[in-house]
């Protein structure tokens, strides 16, 4: 995804991560390589777009975004992406872009199929009906441990590069206001079946963030250290 923002020409990206190269990631990892293992994924990432497009400014964050830093980090940018692979950081990335206002384009892997969505709660339809949060759909992340990650259970690696290229579309899309967006719809690609799917959704009125009468104020329900996210500007 981050290859091909840089060769789309955006002019700043900014990366937050705080792991490093590991081998056995890069069957889907497939920004770094062989000679980066060990070295730090955010220092890597640089490398690789520098070398793909050297008029592109990345800003390199070696560290976890959180319920203390996530407000300031995702200000700094026009647009937010998420590839994490926990609940915990997707919750805390999607609240943060609602209260920050920017919109986020959200895609979420599992062992053989992904999910693409674009939020923005903070702004409304035509109708003048909210746009649906992540919350609308989930309200709450599920326990810890009860749904595995891509680490525990494995991904085909071309099935993350399927959803990481839908994901750049996405996000440029939206920079440059193309074509019809995926806010307030999700898109679902099943790798077995070869086949896509769009589903409608909906605001949720009752939702805890974004609802009639909400319960999360701010980024305080977030009391754990989260995960990796990108954003562009």
């Amino acid at each position: 995804m981050l290859l091909y923002l840089a060769a789309a020409g955006v002019g700043t990206l900014g990366v937050i991560d705080d792991d490093t190269v590991s081998i056995d990631n890069l069957q889907r990892q497939v920004l770094h390589d062989t000679a980066a293992a060990g070295v730090a994924k955010v220092e890597s990432a640089a490398a690789a777009i520098a070398r793909l497009n050297p008029h592109v400014t990345v800003e390199a964050h070696n560290d976890r975004i959180t319920a203390v830093n996530a407000l300031d980090l995702i200000s700094r940018y026009d647009i937010v992406c998420d590839g994490s692979d926990n609940f915990a950081t997707r919750y805390l990335v999607a609240d943060a872009c609602y209260f920050a206002k920017r919109p986020l384009v959200y895609a979420a892997l599992g062992s053989l199929d992904g999910y693409v969505s674009v939020f923005k709660p903070y702004a409304r339809k035509a109708s003048g009906e909210p746009y649906p949060s992540l919350r609308c759909i989930f309200p709450e992340a599920p326990p810890a441990g009860l749904v595995a990650n891509c680490s525990e259970v494995g991904v085909l690696g071309p099935v993350a590069g399927v959803i990481g290229t839908l994901q750049a579309t996405e996000t440029v899309k939206e920079l440059l206001s193309l074509g019809d967006s995926l806010a307030g719809r999700l898109l679902i690609y099943d790798a077995l079946a070869s086949r896509f799917d769009t589903v409608e959704l909906s605001y949720d009125p009752d939702n805890p963030l974004t609802g009639r009468s909400p319960t999360i104020l701010d980024l305080s329900v977030h009391t754990t250290p989260a995960g990796p996210a990108c954003a562009a500007e």
